[in-house]
């Protein structure tokens, strides 16, 4: 038996792929003339469907409804073209988030809540500034906060919460507005406000009381000081200048004596016009 099919005296075929698709060289001669089996025929290919023109969504007949912002919205007609949310939340999704996700920069809503994510959250998701609501709860996330989250400007609803999060919570003008701790419930290894946990080296290192006393004498040294360079600046300031300029002297001390002289005659004047009033009562 032939490797081919059969043997020259009943004949020889060739596999239709072959027989088809490429350039058979003519058979060597032999005592028999081989038997080539037509092929059968095929049947004719369907027609194609005829193009309809792509008709565009009657807005008037759609009905979505959404979480966003922990809020239950319903979208319908025209409003429904403006939804630029993201909704993908109890779907079962596994898997990480994928990084592209951060290209949609003009994504108002992001609801991925209810799966069962893993890995972290991308680095680059501090780059949706347009981003409102932002909902990762109830997945098994993990790794740290990224710190782009401190460069959300718009960001006013925020869940984190149910996940394996570890790490300081990322400080910035629009997070720290997030000051709700159930953001961040169910994270045992998370830190940092508005958590009561506070995070290891972050509050300010207690110093030595000798240090502390030497410090408060050191402060009370410079204090005394700085009164002494205040007086002596005062005095001589005043003093020098009357003492090494003689023509300043003279008009110093003509003035204070015109103006005692001012005070004195005011302060007869007053008490004479006292004493006559008291004896005409």
């Amino acid at each position: 038996m032939s490797p081919m099919g059969w043997n020259q005296e009943n004949g020889m075929k060739l596999n239709k792929s072959i027989d088809d698709g490429n350039l058979v060289s003519p058979p060597a001669p032999s005592a028999f003339t081989p038997m080539v089996l037509p092929p059968a025929p095929s049947p004719p290919a369907p027609s194609p469907p005829a193009s309809t023109p792509m008709s565009l969504p009657d807005w008037t007949q759609e009905h979505v409804k959404q979480v966003t912002k922990g809020i239950d919205l319903d979208y319908t007609t025209l409003d429904l073209q403006l939804m630029v949310n993201l909704d993908l939340s109890s779907n079962k999704l596994t898997g990480r988030i994928p990084e592209e996700l951060t290209l949609l920069s003009k994504l108002r809503g992001l609801n991925l809540s209810r799966n069962f994510l893993s890995g972290a959250i991308p680095s680059r998701i501090g780059y949706m500034k347009s981003l409102e609501s932002l909902d990762l709860s109830n997945n098994h996330l993990s790794g740290t906060i990224p710190q782009s989250f401190s460069t959300f400007t718009s960001l006013s609803k925020l869940n984190l919460s149910h996940n394996n999060f570890t790490g300081p919570i990322p400080k910035g003008n629009q997070i720290q507005t997030l000051d709700d701790p159930s953001i961040y419930a169910d994270n045992p290894l998370l830190c940092g406000d508005p958590l009561k946990k506070k995070c290891p080296g972050a509050e300010a290192p207690q110093l030595p009381e000798e240090y502390t006393n030497e410090e408060r004498k050191l402060e009370k040294v410079m204090f005394c000081v700085v009164i002494m360079l205040g007086f002596a600046t005062g005095f001589w300031g005043v003093i020098g200048v009357l003492v090494y300029k003689r023509n300043w002297r003279r008009v110093y001390f003509d003035y204070v004596d015109h103006k005692t002289d001012m005070v004195y005659v005011i302060v007869i004047v007053k008490a004479a016009e006292l004493r006559r009033r008291l004896r005409r009562a």
